[in-house]
């Protein structure tokens, strides 16, 4: 990936989230959780999310009647919410002819765009971003409240093998995690901002976008290049507070030595 398709990508779908802000952009269409229980390889996992039908809590550290069975690699305040973008199951499905449903896995938030804007997708989504589960907003003005949601950004999901086992149990299929790793269509975990309840169609806003650079399929691509770039491409990334430090590490050995 060059450095002027790094600059020019995703521009055009950027522009629509980046008007006056907090914008509502979407409904909150599921909320799901799991329980840690018996999966392959004879370990545990709460990768299998189901809907949430009550408001649930959301502290620190995630929903609080969602759990994970392996808290090295899943789960804690960097990884404390995972959304994931309803067409990834599509492209999954397109491409391997499944029927892979929603919800399979490990997301505990789908959402639906409202309003003409485009969906929350790797593309269209910032590190550093912060919505809103809840609330209303009026002439540009938030009337938030302390029980409204408030979630940040700080990382894409790397898939890992589970997702081949869990897809696995359904059908023989080839490995489909490195496949979802180089279309760079994993979701993205949140850090919570501001604790609250949240539950199915509540709206979605937007509200704060301090890094419009920074979108997840713009951090995916240059985490995995094979190309080296020049500072000025990756020190803003660098100077990102909120991003996870391992990928800041990574992003760190892509820059040219002259």
């Amino acid at each position: 990936m060059n450095e002027e398709s790094i600059i020019s990508s995703s521009e055009q779908t950027l522009i629509d989230f980046n008007q006056d802000l907090p914008q509502h952009i979407a409904t909150l269409t599921c909320v799901r959780a799991g329980k840690a229980m018996p999966f392959a390889r004879e370990e545990m996992s709460a990768i299998d999310k189901a809907p949430v039908k009550s408001p649930v809590a959301v502290n620190f550290m995630g929903l609080t009647t969602d759990e994970q069975a392996d808290r090295k690699h899943h789960g804690g305040p960097l990884k404390a919410v995972h959304q994931l973008a309803p067409a990834t199951y599509e492209k999954i499905n397109t491409e391997f002819d499944l029927k892979v449903r929603v919800g399979t896995l490990g997301e505990n938030l789908t959402t639906e765009a409202v309003n003409g804007l485009p969906e929350m997708t790797e593309s269209t989504v910032c590190i550093g971003d912060v919505f809103q589960y809840g609330g209303h907003v009026e002439n540009g003005q938030d009337s938030n409240n302390d029980n409204n949601v408030q979630l940040r950004i700080v990382q894409p999901r790397r898939p890992c093998y589970k997702i081949n086992d869990q897809i696995g149990q359904f059908t023989k299929v080839p490995n489909i995690a490195a496949w979802v790793s180089k279309q760079g269509i994993s979701g993205w975990y949140f850090k919570v901002v501001q604790d609250g309840i949240i539950n199915a169609d509540l709206p979605v806003y937007l509200v704060e976008r301090p890094y419009p650079f920074a979108t997840l399929e713009k951090l995916w691509k240059l985490s995995n290049s094979k190309e080296k770039y020049h500072a000025d491409i990756i020190e803003p990334w660098l100077a990102i507070d909120c991003l996870e430090d391992s990928w800041k590490k990574v992003l760190a050995k892509k820059i040219q030595q002259d």
